[in-house]
Order: structure tokens, then sequence, then C-alpha cells
């Protein structure tokens, strides 16, 4: 599609569908956030000891990477909108269970039911919202999603921060008698059940129902989103640029035969994979998953960490209007350097600002008050620069670089890696800053940092304003 064509998008439906693709990601953020506030509730009602709260915490991320890994396969067998409304009842169930229940394997299993969900959203909603986003604003569009991701977040720190200072503390009983914490989780379920109703009111992927054959269906959903006349154009496009002899599946992610391709596997999915890998191991999620333990264990009051996980969570929403202003401008691998670079220097500062503290008798960290300013703040600018660049950028990228045949399985490879990695990174970092300190774990998460940097310069191709029938592989 030319200038002239997308400037014809019909971009009331265009925003409705990407407003409701962006709810999973709401429900991804918030989902993830939420379990933030509730650790001193977890440790209390379930008898948790270091370990037990780890895998507790880190559960919901054992869901992400099974949901992620099948989300991707199963969309291009049941479709992008099919599978988004199962994510929506799992997100529902999920959240009323964990707020309910009394028993630990319950909980568990309730948290790992909303990961599938969460891992589910993650992967589909960037990919579903590329697949209908003219490709000059395809970057914008898709970038919604991590603002709403970020949102939920926000959301979920407000009402634990909230609830806790409502009930006196977040283990104390509230409304009906059920403890604080536990509404931290109940809270999900309204716009959990806004999500479902929402998905059966906007129309499928139009290259989904060409995978299918369905092609008269995808003419009518391309009509809708471009105009007729550049529908037809558009429906043979799509239909080129998908495999004669087999429908999309999940080994079209191995190197054709006489092909290169490390063990096997296109590089384009190995780039996939590494964009994944590495927007964890850059030491996110602790801030998000851990944010009030992290603050409480550099000598912040339970209230005070709460309130910067609050004014981070802003932050990142302020970012994320920057990369929506820019993304379509100076492209994806730009924004990439310049957060790798960012967040490596800023992880640095909060190295040296951990290293200067001391350790009470109980072996926690104490900061001055200096240095718990000094680390506050390069954590911040640490948030900006993430989310600024590999917070939404990565997740646009998977949306849109793999070609269309190979969409759904690439998504279902790159999200399952990325998510696996989510899952290492948050199950160790309770034993890390108990064992080698704050200090040395975020030196790893640094180093890492400066490695994505020569990676994205290395392999890392721009995407800005390509067509998705024009994605190679």
């Amino acid at each position: 599609m030319n200038a002239t064509t997308e400037g014809r998008a019909n971009m009331a439906l265009i925003s409705a569908i990407v407003a409701v693709a962006t709810i999973g990601g709401l429900l991804f953020g918030y989902d993830s956030g939420a379990v933030n506030g509730t650790q001193p509730g977890l440790v209390t009602a379930f008898a948790l000891d270091e370990g037990g709260l780890g895998f507790t915490v880190g559960s919901l991320l054992i869901g992400c990477f099974v949901g992620a890994f099948f989300a991707g396969t199963l969309a291009d067998a049941m479709g992008r909108r099919n599978v988004m409304r199962i994510a929506a009842v799992l997100f529902l169930v999920g959240a009323l269970i964990q707020g309910l229940t009394a028993d630990h394997a319950v909980f568990v299993f309730a948290r790992i039911m909303g990961g599938m969900a969460v891992g589910a959203a993650s992967v589909l909603s960037p990919a579903y919202i590329s697949e209908v986003a003219p490709a000059n604003i395809r970057g914008r569009m898709t970038t919604v999603q991590q603002i709403m991701i970020i949102t939920g977040l926000t959301a979920a720190f407000l009402v634990n921060y909230f609830l806790a200072a409502a009930a006196g503390e977040s283990t104390s009983d509230f409304w009906l008698g059920i403890a604080a914490w536990r509404w931290m989780y109940l809270m999900q379920a309204v716009p959990a059940a806004v999500f479902l109703v929402a998905l059966f009111f906007i129309p499928e992927s139009p290259r989904y129902l060409v995978s299918k054959g369905r092609h008269d269906e995808a003419g009518g959903v391309l009509a809708s989103l471009f105009g007729a006349a550049v529908a037809e154009a558009k429906l043979r496009e799509i239909r080129d640029s998908f495999a004669a002899d087999h429908r999309p599946q999940l080994r079209d992610v191995l190197a054709p035969q006489g092909s290169k391709g490390f063990l096997g596997i296109r590089p384009i999915v190995w780039v996939g994979i590494m964009l994944a890998v590495f927007q964890q191991l850059v030491g996110i999620n602790v801030i998000f998953y851990y944010g009030a333990t992290l603050w409480q264990l550099a000598g912040f009051t339970e209230s005070d960490s709460l309130l910067i996980n609050i004014v981070s969570g802003a932050v990142s929403i302020a970012a994320c209007l920057v990369t929506i202003a820019v993304i379509d401008r100076i492209g994806r691998k730009p924004l990439l350097l310049i957060g790798s670079a960012g967040m490596a220097a800023t992880l640095f500062v909060m190295v040296y600002a951990f290293s200067q503290g001391t350790l009470d008798a109980a072996g926690n960290l104490q900061l001055s008050t200096g240095m718990g300013t000094v680390a506050v703040v390069a954590a911040n600018l640490y948030v900006i620069f993430f989310n600024v660049s590999w917070g939404p950028v990565m997740w646009v990228m998977l949306g849109e670089m793999f070609p269309n045949q190979i969409r759904g399985s690439a998504l279902a490879v790159a999200g399952f890696f990325q998510w696996f990695a989510n899952y290492l990174v948050a199950q160790t970092f309770p034993a890390m800053a108990s064992g080698i300190g704050l200090a040395a774990s975020y030196t790893f998460y640094a180093v890492c940092a400066v490695i994505s940097f020569f990676l994205v310069k290395a392999f890392v191709h721009e995407t800005k304003g390509i067509e998705l029938e024009d994605m190679k592989g």
C-alpha cells in the first residue's frame, strides 16, 4: 500500500480494534504487577520461605511461556480473535481463584492459568494489531500495547497502594472480611470481563482468513479497513505471500532446504529469539515484579516502596508516549541502540549506589539518604530508557518482522523464549539478592544491556514502513 492508500484507512475502526486488542496488554501488565504488593500476604497465608515465594511469584511465568508458545500455533489454527477470547476467560477465572482460594496448590494453578493468558495476549495483541494497521503507522499503533501494559502495571501499583492504605496494611482484612492483598487479585476480574465482551465486536485478522482460504471474508475485512478499491489489490498481495503448497505450521520456522540456518532454524527466527531474551536479561521485571521488595531491601518503608512503584509506572507511560511520537520516524533499530546504551549506563549507576550500602543486623541493605536518592533516580531513568526502546519496540518487531507464512510459528518460538527468560530472571532474583547482593545482581543485568547493544547493531534490520507482505525471512 502506498501513502495515498494508507491515508484512506478507516482510522475509527483501526483505533477501535487497537483499543480492544490492547486490553489484553492492560491485563498482561496488571497480572504481572499485582503480585508486587501481595508478597507479605502470600508469605503469611501460605507459610512460604524465600524459595517458595520465588516459585509462587514465578509460577505466573510458567504459564506465560506455555501460553505464548501455544498461542502462536493456535492462532494459525483457530484465529487471532478466538485465541484472545480464550485468554480473556483464563484472565477472568484465574483472577477470581487467586483472590479467593486458601490452598497454595490451587493458587499456583490459578496463577499458571493467568500466566497462560498473559503469554497469549503478549504475542497475539501486537501481531493482530500489525496485521490490521497501515505500514506507515504500524509502529505507533503497536506501541499502544506497551502503554497498556504499563498502564496495567501502574493500575496494579495504585490498587495495591490504596487497598493496603485503606486496610492499614496488605495483610489486614478489608471488604467482606477478605484480606486486602486478595482484593489486589480480585480487582483484575473487571477489565478481564470487559476484554471478553469487547472481543465479540472486532473482526478477525484478514491475513489469518487468507491463510485459511476464506478470501471473501478477508476481502470484506480489508474493505472495511481500507476501502473496496484497495481491498482487492491488498488481498492479492496477501495471498501471494503465503506458500502455495501448505498452510502455516510450526515447522515453517526451520530453514528451507539449501539455505543457511543455525541449528536448522531460520536466521530471522534467531533474531526474534535474541530480542525476546535480552529484553528480559536487562532485568526490567525485577523492578516490576519485586519493586516493593527491592526498595525495602534498599532501606525504604513498605508505603514509600509502593509509591516509588507508582512513580515508575507513570514515568514508563510518559516514555512510551515519546516512542509513539518517534518510532515511525526514526525507526526501530535506532531506538533499540539508544535504549541499550541508556540502560547500561543507568544500571551501572544503580550498581554503584547499592555498593555503597551497609548491612544491618538482619542482613538487609541500608542506604544513606543520598545513595537512596541516587538509586531511585537511576532506576527511573533506566525505566525511561527501557520504555522508550526495548519495552515497546521488541513487541513491535515481533509482531511485524516475520513473513506472513511463519508469523504465528515464529511468534510461538520467540514468545516461549521471552517468557522462559522472564521466568528465570524472576525465579533467581530473590536468591541472587540475598546471596551475592543487589550490586552484583545488577552488574549482571548491566552487562547484558551492553551485550544487547552489539547484538542489535550486528543482527537487527530496520522494519520501519515495510509492508508485512514484503518482510524477508
